[in-house]
């Protein structure tokens, strides 16, 4: 299983439905709205980075009011 954090940067007054339009996606265990150089963070869980490539690209980048997102992989320790 792989982890990643997607850092997202909004348009003012679309978090609530971005949010919703998130938690539909199969992947995203969590997202919550943060304070300082991005707007929310999302965390996914998939089965390998290919798939959580897509999902970034073409899932979340594409949703309406986001203006940008930068995505930490987790790194596996093994």
């Amino acid at each position: 299983m792989t982890d990643a954090y997607v850092m997202l940067n909004c348009d003012l007054g679309a978090e609530s439905d971005i949010i919703e339009q998130l938690k539909e996606i199969k992947q995203v265990v969590d997202v919550f709205e943060t304070i300082g150089t991005h707007d929310m963070m999302v965390k996914l869980q998939a089965d390998n980075f290919e798939t959580i490539r897509d999902i970034v690209s073409r899932n979340i980048q594409k949703l309406k009011n986001v203006r940008s997102t930068a995505t930490l992989i987790k790194k596996d320790n093994s």
